[in-house]
């Protein structure tokens, strides 16, 4: 699991099948930008948990889904440090 803060929303309007309707987010994890699919519904500026690999597509709806990073959760609080 990774903590990550979402940056802003991914807009892609090709996507193969797959991808269906799930919402996309680029999110930090320190330098590192990468992208995560949506599960719970988080905004900019939210603190998240993130699972990658197989988590991250059973995570996302099932362990065909194609996806590497998948939030999972929203953090109510954290410092960043």
């Amino acid at each position: 699991m990774k903590i990550c803060q979402v940056e802003r929303p991914l807009v892609a309007t090709n996507r193969i099948p797959g991808l269906e309707h799930r919402h996309l987010q680029v999110v930090r994890e320190g330098k590192s930008q990468l992208v995560a699919v949506d599960a719970v519904g988080c905004t900019p500026g939210d603190w998240v948990i993130c699972v990658g690999s197989s988590a991250a597509r059973e995570a996302a709806g099932h362990k065909d889904y194609p996806s590497d990073l998948t939030i999972v959760g929203i953090i109510d609080y954290w410092e960043e440090g």
